[in-house]
């Protein structure tokens, strides 16, 4: 299946110049949903993860399949001021800004081996400082899962000490 066929692309969103690239047609269409999921799962088994965490929002619509078919544990992590109890928190660089993430303090054991997965790979930001949060937490990234990368932006390159799995790629 040509998972690529399910992608939507749209011009000039949500700025003009842009091509977004919207994954709802995917998400709606359940043989490519389970298949985008069956290969995340099959990344996950290679890389023996014991916890599937996932960045806030579409790492969570894709992370959580694949936690719950593996039988592992899913850990969302968030925005500031979404979680309930202790948490430990990065703060990143955006392009106009910064951004800040939070995992609950707990939430990851030292040594567990954790596959993060997101929807998108685009400059490596946001899974670069989830990354920081796990090795605070004293866990071990075993891989980096991604529905689509957008090669054009690079990141990958903020990764080249993990394995990384993308499903589709666009220049």
């Amino acid at each position: 299946m040509n998972l690529k066929d399910y992608i939507a692309t749209i011009p000039n969103f949500p700025q003009e110049g842009i091509l977004f690239r919207d994954i709802t047609p995917l998400m709606a269409n359940e043989a490519a949903f389970q298949e985008a999921c069956k290969r995340l799962c099959d990344f996950a088994r290679e890389v023996k993860a014991d916890v599937i965490l996932g960045p806030e929002s579409r790492g969570f619509i894709f992370g959580c399949p694949v936690a719950y078919e593996l039988g592992i544990g899913f850990v969302p992590v968030r925005k500031p001021g979404k979680l309930p109890r202790e948490t430990i928190s990065v703060t990143y660089d955006l392009e106009y800004g910064t951004n800040e993430l939070h995992v609950h303090a707990d939430s990851i054991q030292k040594g567990q081996r954790v596959l993060i997965i997101d929807d998108l790979l685009a400059t490596g930001g946001t899974v670069d400082a989830t990354i920081q949060i796990v090795k605070q937490l004293g866990g071990e990234v075993v891989g980096c899962a991604f529905l689509i990368e957008l090669l054009s932006l690079k990141g990958r390159e903020l990764l080249k000490d993990y394995n990384v799995c993308t499903l589709l790629s666009y220049e």
